[in-house]
């Protein structure tokens, strides 16, 4: 039997744990058909999740063909140049070129930049109503903020955020095939600017990831041109997407949630422990890529056959009942928190580190700039973009004005904790 839940529906968007949970009663795993994608089987418990993402000898991002389990026949090669990067890999590809893209990041000291992160989030903060009243929280802060740091990460002129804005935008507006091939122009203009810049490093040298990522390439690492290119892309976008939305709807839950806000206020060193929950409960991603069954398995309970795909889906693991108390909560002194927000096992998220100091001084950064920073329309206007496979609003009107701003948190319960939404 196939589950039929539509994975784009702003039902889906506004209230996932109600959703997930009516799925995860038709079982751990559960044959579903997802946009893009076609027929997968999708995990619905943190067991199966965690599972499939650490055997991947049995479930492979590859087919035995080598092909990429996440592309269809019908999309361009230059396409599949681009999806050829680490994410997509089995080993041994993957530790080869995980291997340097660690030694890279390892000379660049992901820590030491939390100062210079916050400095950019202090004059982003202050910029938020430079253009007026109110102003969308998203395109004026929280997409621009991670690709800031991302772009001083890599080495890129600042000149050019405009440019990473725009191709931003245009991978945010995937939600179909029609919308895929609007976006091959920003993939392609991508891939053109990219390259030019790994080619200038390679002249020139500079500062920054791409000329660490070249400097190892000169001392011996196995990487192709095209491999350099796509990891510099994956960077890029992985580095700055998916970050934009934990952002974004962490800022929305404490806008309206003001007891949570209130309680961060307090003593923002405690910024860390809720963007842990932040991770939890937003998910911003919610799907791993779909990966292909190299064997007859079970997992818990249910039989896979090979040739199967399977997808886990990573914000049905945070919301597992069997593994968090209260999981529809959001709870910022949550501990243990045993997410899954950044995968498990070999592909385990690289970014991890940078996108948790990105979103603790994001949110530190706006509220203490903002403190009476409120919602400037009723969250039931708030809406989130078609996007299978990631959690992202569309638009977060936001002002500064102590009136006439909208903070409504879900109603008031009798012993109901300060920093706990129901």
């Amino acid at each position: 039997m196939t589950a039929r839940l539509d994975f784009t529906s702003e039902a889906f968007f506004r209230d996932p744990p109600k959703a997930i949970a009516a799925l995860r009663m038709s079982g751990p795993l559960v044959a579903t058909r997802f946009p893009l994608v076609g027929n997968v089987w999708i995990t619905t418990t943190h067991d199966a999740t965690a599972q499939v993402l650490k055997d991947g000898a049995t479930f492979t991002l590859r087919k035995e063909d080598g092909d990429v389990a996440s592309l269809r026949w019908w999309m361009p090669s230059f396409v599949r140049t681009i999806a050829n990067n680490m994410l997509t890999m089995d080993e041994p590809d993957h530790t080869r070129l995980r291997s340097i893209v660690d030694e890279a990041f390892r000379r660049r000291a992901i820590v030491a930049m939390e100062p210079r992160i916050r400095a950019i989030a202090d004059g982003l903060a202050d910029e938020l109503f430079a253009e007026g009243r109110p102003a969308d929280l998203v395109q004026r802060y929280a997409r621009i903020l991670p690709l800031a740091v991302i772009s001083e990460l890599l080495g890129l002129p600042l000149a050019d955020r405009p440019k990473f804005i725009a191709w931003g935008n245009a991978m945010s507006s995937l939600t179909n095939v029609v919308s895929f091939f609007r976006l091959l122009w920003a993939f392609r203009k991508m891939r053109a600017y990219l390259e030019q810049q790994l080619q200038a490093a390679r002249v020139q040298g500079g500062e920054g990831l791409i000329a660490e990522l070249v400097q190892v390439e000169r001392e011996g690492a196995q990487i192709t041109p095209d491999e350099m290119v796509s990891m510099v892309f994956l960077l890029l976008a992985a580095g700055s997407e998916t970050t934009t939305h934990l952002i974004s709807g962490s800022a929305y839950e404490l806008l309206r949630n003001p007891g949570l806000h209130d309680w961060l206020e307090q003593d923002w060193s405690r910024a860390g422990l809720a963007v842990e929950e932040f991770l939890r409960f937003v998910s911003p991603v919610q799907f791993s890529k779909p990966r292909y069954v190299r064997r007859d398995v079970e997992v818990e309970g249910v039989r896979l056959k090979k040739g199967d795909r399977v997808m886990v889906m990573l914000a049905a693991a945070n919301m597992d009942p069997a593994m968090h108390d209260r999981p529809e909560s959001l709870d910022l002194e949550r501990k243990p928190n045993r997410h899954l927000s950044f995968g498990t096992g070999i592909h385990f998220c690289l970014g991890h580190q940078l996108a948790r100091i990105e979103a603790a001084c994001a949110l530190e950064a706006l509220f203490v700039r903002w403190p009476k920073l409120g919602l400037a329309v009723d969250p039931s206007q708030i809406h989130w973009r078609k996007r299978p496979g990631i959690r992202m609003i569309a638009k977060l009107p936001v002002t500064a004005a102590v009136h006439g701003t909208f903070t409504a948190a879900a109603p008031a319960m009798a012993d109901r904790s300060p920093v706990r939404a129901e």
